[in-house]
């Protein structure tokens, strides 16, 4: 591929999931720091080497979260509006952190293992059984789902509802997900809900039912922390912000794990050996689940905004330039991993930025992902004397999340 035809603003170039990688090697090696220029904004710099991502995640004083976190550009009034965790920097987004940060400690979602073993075996007893299915429709989405409802205390029932509504308001670039496509005219009318997406307006209804039920009580689950947890600096979530960080856990916990227990599966399908080598040392595993992530990390890029000039490998980056982490480029970063496209679960030292690095924005649900990941391929693995593709895997059109809509598969049980 030429530098010229990169163009990561294309959500059409990222439907075929090999076509993304190689503009990400183009530019890490030719333009590393590499101005785009897009359609439906003011363009972007893109930031595709470990060094640099890990540089401009570290540094929220000159490349706020504030502005927002994906290439949508927000006026002060809508920022105001939309703003959740993801947006907010220095003391407040210590603040809201701290609220629900002691719930996904390691050590309190270690408590959760008999829970997530007992839920897994639920979800491969009923998807095995069938011998050829949907691995996302069946496993990958079923299985965090029902984490998620567990933490948010809700009905088994509404877990088809809350994959729904994630799939709507995250999927709104792709034409089978959104109810409004966030880039044409008709998405104007929902310009002050997150992600311009109408399903916010259920998810926020949603979320404040439960509020209702549940303030002044004394539950442990997320929602009762939320409304009933007295901040660190003594200024309590406004009803906004109850709404933001409640629709921020219903898709954060709903699409990211998805994402990548599918991801995984579908490597794990197109490299038997490294398979095998985890049915021969099941104690390989912990160390497997950082190669998972590496090789399918479920969002390909975040976003910062300068807050000053700046310059960044000789290019000069001007105050309220767009400048996005490309993710998924620096875990394949020849740079920093030996042989990045080979997948291999027993790489060491395994410096992948899926869940950020160092930064104040590091992924909250991180003890948890890996918990899960590793949960659900050490209770699967042993299941299968063999599993391979049933038809076409089919992605979603978007050039930040790495997701994948469907991906059958056929079974055979050992």
């Amino acid at each position: 591929m030429r530098l010229e035809d990169v163009d990561l603003a294309d959500n059409d170039k990222f439907l075929d999931g090999e076509t993304p990688w190689r503009m990400f090697d183009v530019l890490r090696s030719e333009a590393p720091v590499h101005w785009q220029e897009e359609e439906h904004g003011s363009g972007f710099w893109s930031v595709t080497r470990h060094e640099d991502i890990v540089r401009v995640d570290r540094d929220a004083e000159t490349f706020t979260s504030s502005k927002f976190v994906n290439l949508e550009e927000v006026d002060e009034r809508q920022a105001t509006i939309r703003r959740s965790l993801l947006e907010t920097d220095g003391p407040r987004h210590g603040v809201l952190r701290r609220i629900l940060q002691r719930q996904f400690t390691a050590r309190a979602i270690a408590g959760y293992e008999v829970f997530l073993r007992g839920l897994t075996a639920r979800t491969l007893d009923a998807a095995l059984a069938k011998g050829t299915f949907d691995f996302v429709k069946e496993v990958s989405a079923d299985f965090p789902i029902n984490v998620l409802a567990k933490m948010l205390d809700v009905p088994e029932s509404d877990t088809q509802q809350l994959i729904d509504w994630g799939n709507r308001i995250i999927g709104n670039t792709d034409p089978e997900y959104a109810d409004v496509l966030i880039h044409s005219e008709e998405s104007e009318k929902y310009r002050d809900l997150p992600f311009r997406s109408p399903a916010s307006l259920e998810v926020f209804e949603y979320g404040r039912d439960l509020a209702r039920r549940r303030r002044g009580g004394d539950g442990a689950d997320l929602v009762s922390k939320l409304v009933n947890e007295p901040t660190a600096d003594g200024v309590p979530l406004s009803p906004t912000d109850f709404d933001n960080y409640f629709l921020l856990l219903v898709v954060a916990g709903n699409e990211t794990t998805r994402h990548a227990i599918t991801h995984t599966m579908r490597a794990l399908i197109e490299h038997p050996e490294q398979a095998d080598k985890l049915r021969a040392d099941p104690g390989l595993m912990p160390v497997a689940v950082e190669e998972f992530l590496r090789w399918g990390p479920p969002v390909y890029h975040f976003r910062r905004t300068a807050t000053r000039d700046v310059e960044l490998r000789d290019r000069k980056i001007a105050e309220g330039d767009k400048v996005v982490m490309w993710f998924a480029s620096g875990n394949r970063d020849e740079r920093v991993f030996d042989s990045p496209y080979s997948f291999d679960v027993t790489r060491p030292d395994n410096d992948h930025l899926t869940f950020g690095k160092g930064s104040p924005h590091f992924c909250l649900g991180n003890a948890l992902a890996r918990l899960e990941i590793r949960i659900m391929f050490e209770e699967l693995l042993p299941r299968l004397a063999d599993i391979r593709f049933a038809g076409d895997i089919r992605r979603v059109r978007s050039t930040f999340v790495n997701g994948v809509k469907e991906l059958p598969v056929t079974v055979t049980l050992a």
